[in-house]
């Protein structure tokens, strides 16, 4: 059977009285839909991509506006209004003319620091102390008799004397107590003037310092204390056995006796400084 026959003829219409279009090329109609429909699909696409670059844009330029004077932002300028008599704060009421809005470099500018003042130079240090400091000088003292405690030594026309002590001569009654001369163990004793206790024929006088070993001896005596609570007496260095003593209120180098008189002329106590 030919192929002419097996196919109706196509300028005939079909039972429902429509006959095909054999003008133009089968599917068109569905191409010119599916074409429609794309085309709604891109412009519906393109106008919401429109829409939402438009809204990002203006939230970006309204968070790149500057801060009010009311805002409270950190870093940036507070001002704030006196507030009206009805409680509402009136803009502009309490200046002539309202400031300016603040730029955004302007809130974020920092001040440049004050220069600083220079920093006071420190003390100079103390030097530095020797590995064998000295002694301090001894203050004042004044020595007082045991069995006549209303007496003291006292300078008087050169000699040591036990006197009962005025008010113009506490000065006379006063001693410094420094080092030995001979032996830094004991003890050495200088006037105010500068003089030292020396012994001289056995008699307690004061006399300048010669610088010789002899005068060194004289002047040193050395402390020893008695069973008496708060007493001592002084040993002579070059005389040992020899203690300072009075009799008859004069101070002598007298040597040791075995006797209360002696135990008491020869006791002494050393006190504060009278002068």
């Amino acid at each position: 059977m030919s192929e002419d026959k097996s196919r109706p003829p196509q300028d005939r219409p079909w039972e429902s009285g429509w006959a095909p279009d054999t003008t133009r090329a089968p599917g068109t109609r569905r191409l010119w839909l599916a074409g429609a429909l794309a085309l709604a699909t891109i412009t519906a696409c393109v106008t919401a991509i429109t829409v939402l670059n438009s809204e990002a844009e203006e939230a970006e330029s309204r968070a790149a506006e500057p801060t009010t004077l009311s805002s409270s932002a950190p870093g940036g300028l507070i001002s704030f209004a006196t507030p009206s008599a009805t409680g509402t704060p009136e803009p502009g009421v309490d200046r002539p003319h309202p400031s300016p809005t603040p730029t955004p470099s302007a809130s974020t500018a920092t001040p440049s620091p004050k220069p600083e003042k220079k920093a006071p130079k420190p003390p100079k240090a103390s030097p530095t102390p020797s590995k064998h400091p000295k002694p301090p000088a001894s203050t004042g003292i004044s020595i007082r008799s045991v069995n006549f405690p209303d007496r003291y030594w006292r300078v008087s026309d050169g000699y040591v004397r036990l006197d009962q002590i005025g008010s113009g001569q506490r000065e006379d009654a006063t001693f410094k107590r420094v080092a030995g001369l001979s032996d830094s163990s004991c003890y050495s004793f200088t006037t105010a003037d500068g003089r030292y206790l020396r012994h001289r024929s056995f008699v307690l006088v004061a006399n300048s310092d010669d610088g010789s070993s002899l005068f060194r001896q004289d002047a040193t005596f050395c402390p020893r204390v008695w069973s008496r609570s708060g007493t001592l007496t002084l040993e002579s260095v070059n005389y040992p056995g020899r203690f300072l003593r009075h009799r008859n209120f004069q101070l002598r180098l007298d040597p040791f006796e075995n006797s209360r008189q002696y135990y008491s002329d020869a006791s002494f106590q050393i006190v504060s400084g009278l002068g």
